[in-house]
């Protein structure tokens, strides 16, 4: 089945993302996006460990462990950037301060229900950071997860099984094989990979999808 990299995912969702905007990349393959951002489009990245201003990932051999985003991977820091205590940076978060977040998922549904923190099992180890304060208080929260698990199952569904992090808080959804859009007409996809029909994508998930590609 044809599918979108990781990069090339990542590269989609920069697309998306405004001049001016200020965004918080979440740990994983949200922080992917960095690296595909326009040079002529000023976006302001946001850490919740207390950055702002964060550039691309570093080249090999100039990696700083000193400065480093959320996940622990090492960042660079843009002209004009800094660091701040991880109270200040909670309360640009809680603070309705972020024009979007991107963060990475178990499960959305058609309503815009995120489970990104834990699958529930009895040995699942909790990780929710601050994937709560981020789901709720950016203006848009966007989503980037391969579209099935590893068995099979869709991740986008009629209603979440896991442990909510947040509700009705994501608005689009990035998929290694389709972009959705999610909101009271449900799940209307926007974008498919090249050389997956609508159909084929439909029989790959549970909920009824709109086609809304222009």
């Amino acid at each position: 089945m044809p599918s979108w990299t990781r990069d090339q995912i990542a590269a989609r969702v920069a697309v998306d993302i405004p001049d001016g905007a200020v965004v918080n990349l979440g740990i994983g393959l949200p922080t992917k996006v960095a690296n595909h951002l326009p040079a002529d489009r000023e976006v302001i990245l946001h850490s919740e460990n207390g950055v702002i201003g964060m550039g691309p990932a570093p080249a090999k051999g100039e990696e700083d462990y000193d400065l480093i985003n959320a996940g622990k991977q090492p960042v660079t820091l843009l002209p004009g950037g800094c660091f701040f205590h991880h109270a200040d940076s909670f309360a640009m978060m809680r603070g309705g301060h972020l024009d979007v977040c991107v963060l990475g998922a178990f499960q959305v549904s058609v309503k815009g229900d995120l489970a990104n923190w834990s699958t529930g099992a009895p040995d699942a180890i909790p990780a929710v950071g601050g994937a709560m304060d981020l789901a709720i208080g950016a203006k848009k929260t966007y989503v980037m997860m391969d579209l099935r698990t590893k068995t099979g199952e869709s991740k986008l569904v009629d209603a979440c099984t896991y442990p909510l992090t947040g509700i009705g808080c994501v608005s689009r959804v990035y998929t290694d094989v389709a972009v959705f859009d999610l909101g009271a007409e449900g799940a209307r996809v926007i974008d498919i990979v090249e050389g997956l029909s609508f159909d084929e994508l439909q029989a790959l998930v549970p909920v009824k999808l709109v086609d809304a590609r222009a």
